[in-house]
């Protein structure tokens, strides 16, 4: 949400999403910089959000408004920040810078250090060649998020489309970037979230473009309409069948690899074969199911 606009701040807290930033880069004109930080400390510190993640993004480190970003941002509002967002990271050393900054504002200011954890935006063709130093680069960091406009600009990609499909190309343009993200987000066991989709009003070309990082694997996407907001949480939440397998698959290789199973490996659940991969398997989609809220509809029954 655009950290200029009190009116849009006080929106956010009501939508139904698991996390809002708070943006003082792009969506914030230079010359309301400053205003703008001022707004996003406020109503950090006065809104009502509802147990959501609070992260605030602040500008690249190539700016000269980063850091009084970060210091105004976390002295004014540290309690009530759960993560710092930047930009347009392009290597493992601006990571570390802002590892090093939040620490020495927690010791001044005596709050928690390490508590306030680190997102990073790969929006350029460098950035992507250095993902997995990035992804290494601080315990706080949580989350890696692609930034397709941006990126899109760097590598000179003939479109204006953010994220669509482009009908030259005979396959998937984003597959590659998307899959070097999430390889690099795994290794480090960190969040894969994947960027936005800019036709606010074409949800059915969010959910399309949504599928295609979900199927994946990624964890979540941005959102910048609250109409794009359900499809999200419904494209990146298991179907109810197979959230019902999964957790049937749990239930089942427990049962057969218990003593009162016969402590087999390998056993039939049905016409299908489940072993230890597959439990892993199940782990992954029962998770995503409960996150969800999902909630059983079959229950196993040894045979």
């Amino acid at each position: 949400m655009p950290g200029s606009s009190v009116k849009m701040l006080g929106k956010a807290q009501g939508l139904p999403a698991d996390q809002v930033f708070l943006d003082l880069e792009d969506a914030v004109a230079p010359l309301a910089k400053a205003e703008a930080r001022k707004n996003v400390v406020a109503a950090l510190n006065e809104g009502d959000w509802g147990g959501k993640v609070r992260a605030v993004r602040v500008n690249d480190l190539t700016t000269e408004w980063t850091y009084r970003d970060v210091v105004e941002v976390v002295e004014g509002a540290g309690p009530n920040v759960d993560c710092v967002m930047l930009p347009k990271v392009q290597n493992a050393g601006q990571i570390q810078w802002l590892d090093i900054t939040l620490t020495q504002i927690e010791k001044a200011v005596g709050l928690e250090v390490g508590r306030i954890g680190i997102e990073a935006q790969i929006e350029n063709a460098v950035g992507l060649v250095e993902v997995d130093a990035i992804a290494a680069a601080s315990p706080r960091l949580e989350t890696i998020i692609f930034g397709p406009a941006d990126f899109m600009a760097s590598i000179n990609m003939r479109s204006l489309s953010v994220g669509a499909l482009i009908p030259d190309y005979p396959g998937d343009p984003y597959h590659y970037i998307l899959m070097r993200i999430l390889m690099a987000a795994r290794t480090h066991d960190l969040q894969a979230i994947d960027g936005p989709f800019l036709q606010i009003r074409d949800v059915d070309g969010f959910r399309a473009v949504a599928k295609r990082s979900a199927a994946l694997g990624f964890d979540g996407k941005w959102v910048l309409h609250p109409g794009q907001i359900e499809a999200a949480n419904e494209v990146y939440a298991p179907s109810q069948e197979d959230y019902d397998h999964a957790e049937l698959i749990l239930d089942a290789y427990a049962h057969y690899t218990s003593e009162a199973g016969g402590r087999r490996g390998a056993v039939m659940l049905g016409d299908e074969m489940i072993d230890e991969a597959s439990r892993k398997m199940a782990l992954v989609i029962a998770a995503k199911g409960r996150a969800a809220g999902l909630t059983r509809t079959s229950r196993f029954e040894a045979q």
